[in-house]
């Protein structure tokens, strides 16, 4: 289970150092693709399968279900941590995330982000302003 907020930066080799107590578990490798709110996601091999095998099941026939395929998968790539914990994040990702030097990443459960601190700001800002509404409605499902 991924929980927290880090601070890390990115090296002048376009790596990045994930959180140190998260390495074992991520030292099997992971996937990073782009997220819909220009933040990256980073999900350990086994729950990528997972999330991939329920993504691939949705219907061919969709054109939405085939321009989430193309964004979720076209931009993804596969990274090994290398023995201090660091990735490479491929030049496109960066360009996609704005992210350049500090990044803020953002632990939730199963996977990560990884967002650029002002972008992360902002999310910030609108989380709290819809906080309140999001956590009535989960209440109304019996989840909070």
């Amino acid at each position: 289970m991924f929980l927290g907020e880090y601070v890390h930066n990115i090296d002048s080799k376009g790596r990045l150092t994930l959180p140190a107590k998260y390495r074992a578990e991520l030292a099997k490798g992971v996937v990073i693709t782009r997220g819909v709110e220009r933040c990256l996601l980073v999900f350990p091999v086994d729950a990528w399968e997972t999330l991939a095998n329920d993504i691939t099941s949705l219907p061919f026939a969709r054109k939405d279900a085939r321009i989430f395929n193309r964004f979720f998968f076209g931009g993804a790539s596969e990274c090994a941590p290398d023995k201090q914990g660091r990735v490479l994040l491929p030049n496109n990702l960066r360009s996609y995330a704005n992210l350049d030097g500090e990044t803020i990443i953002v632990c939730l459960d199963k996977h990560m982000e990884i967002w650029n601190p002002e972008r992360w700001r902002q999310a910030e800002e609108d989380m709290e302003e819809k906080i309140e509404i999001i956590a009535e409605g989960l209440a109304e499902l019996g989840i909070l």
